[in-house]
């Protein structure tokens, strides 16, 4: 490179790993976070404890319950774009949602894990200290609007190892 002539500047990349609860997200991002050394957040962090009550009592969210909760997620991944990037799981179930994220400075690639909905409902059945009901996995899959042909992104089928989970994302995101 030339003297004087400044180095590219990459846009920061969030990864959004997207899908209802109990697909695998958290495990993925957990381990996407020490693969590719990123700053990372579990999206039921930041819901404010009206949510989680009313979704442990088992009422399913509103849209108006969300708007602040995504608000936040994005406003964290605005403030980590210095870093290069984030990975944050969240449900983004609804491509309304995914436009609010969208919103972060830079790059946002969502990642939409899926997973049979029987095997999901047994893991919540069986998942200790979390909120979310499994009385909720319907009604999570009503919500959901998979990833539209013109969003930033893929589907990783959670069906293997999570060491085959990894590996298909981290492949995927080489690709994007």
């Amino acid at each position: 490179m030339a003297s004087g002539t400044p180095a590219a500047v990459q846009e920061p990349v969030h990864l959004v790993l997207m899908g209802i609860s109990g697909s695998g997200k958290t495990t993925l991002a957990e381990r996407l976070a020490e693969e590719l050394n990123r700053s990372y957040a579990e999206a039921d962090e930041f819901h404010p404890r009206a949510n989680i009550d009313k979704m442990a009592s088992g009422t399913p969210l509103t849209d108006e319950d969300r708007g602040p909760w995504l608000e936040s997620i994005r406003d964290w991944m605005d403030a980590a774009t210095n870093a290069g990037g984030t990975i944050v799981t969240c449900s983004a179930l609804r491509r309304t949602y995914r436009d609010l994220l969208r919103q972060a400075s830079g790059r946002v690639i969502f990642l939409h894990v899926t997973c049979d909905p029987a095997v999901i409902t047994d893991r919540m059945e069986h998942r200790l200290g979390h909120f979310m009901p499994a009385a909720l996995v319907p009604s999570q899959l009503a919500t959901l609007e998979g990833l539209g042909a013109d969003e930033d992104g893929a589907e990783l089928v959670n069906s293997g190892s999570v060491d085959e989970l990894v590996d298909q994302a981290l492949t995927i995101v080489a690709d994007l």
